[in-house]
């Protein structure tokens, strides 16, 4: 049990079962239904992700050790050694890849390896270089949907997998700027650069509000796209997007109060479940 909690901590499962759904979700939406073509490419990116998380975390110990929030991770509390995580993240990379590429073919092979070397090749050592990192790096939680998309015999030319791709790319700004708000100290701590550290705190407030209101529009645009096609959850999802908004302006405004930044963090994560389920189940519904 104890070696099974340590796996579940290295491959970040919250996060990697996330990714699966974006790519669940896009399967559906470009097959306009489901069948068993999904499992390979569902379980190929789960284990694929599970295997970046892994790499991550033998990557980023050392900053991991620096950290509060961070430091009874496995590695630099000293539950696993790095040779163990290694040993545990190329398995993982390995069989994610052989799923993938049977159950789907090169492209999608092609894709999911591009999430990996984005992540673990480009966000993880530029996030030590700039507070921005996140900017580029949000190109990570695009490509999963595009992995269903193409498993389900979708092109990438279609327009419509470009609107899909543009919300999973949207909404992890905001998201990683309110965990700044609240860790931003930490992080500054481990010698990583942190946007509060270059800006005022109500600048990053400011700039996270414009970043959910493109995230909110992107959302409109995947409703308006030809992705959704009943009319019922159109409006819903126009209407969880003004939601979103109204939630979101109140960091714009002078505060009254101390500011918690993990209530608009879940709001946020509330909104894009919301969506995830939608566009997995309104096709199953048409």
């Amino acid at each position: 049990m104890k070696y099974f909690k340590i796996l579940l901590e290295l491959n970040k499962v919250r996060i990697t079962i996330a990714v699966t759904l974006t790519t669940i979700a896009g399967y559906i939406l470009a097959k306009n239904g489901i069948d068993t073509g999904i499992i390979l490419p569902t379980l190929g990116i789960f284990i694929l992700a599970c295997g970046s998380a892994v790499l991550n975390h033998i990557q980023d110990h050392d900053k991991d050790a620096l950290m509060k929030r961070t430091s009874n991770r496995p590695i630099p509390s000293g539950k696993i050694s790095t040779l163990g995580a290694s040993i545990i993240a190329i398995t993982e990379i390995v069989a994610g890849s052989v799923l993938l590429y049977y159950g789907s073919g090169f492209l999608a092979l092609q894709l999911g390896l591009l999430a990996l070397i984005w992540y673990n090749g480009i966000y993880t050592p530029l996030k030590r270089k700039t507070a921005f990192a996140v900017i580029p790096g949000s190109v990570i939680g695009a490509i999963p949907p595009l992995v269903g998309w193409v498993a389900a015999g979708g092109l990438l030319s279609d327009p419509k997998a470009m609107v899909l791709g543009m919300f999973f790319f949207m909404w992890q700004v905001p998201h990683f700027w309110l965990l700044m708000l609240k860790y931003g100290k930490e992080y500054e701590a481990a010698g990583f650069k942190s946007i509060t550290s270059l800006i005022s705190k109500q600048q990053v407030k400011n700039s996270t509000f414009l970043w959910t209101v493109a995230t909110a529009v992107s959302a409109i645009m995947v409703a308006t796209s030809g992705l959704i096609s009943l009319m019922v959850f159109k409006i819903l999802i126009v209407v969880a997007s003004f939601w979103l908004i109204a939630v979101f302006s109140k960091l714009i405004l002078p505060k009254t109060k101390e500011f918690n930044p993990f209530h608009y963090f879940m709001r946020i994560n509330y909104f894009v479940l919301i969506m995830i389920l939608i566009l997995s189940i309104e096709p199953l519904l048409n």
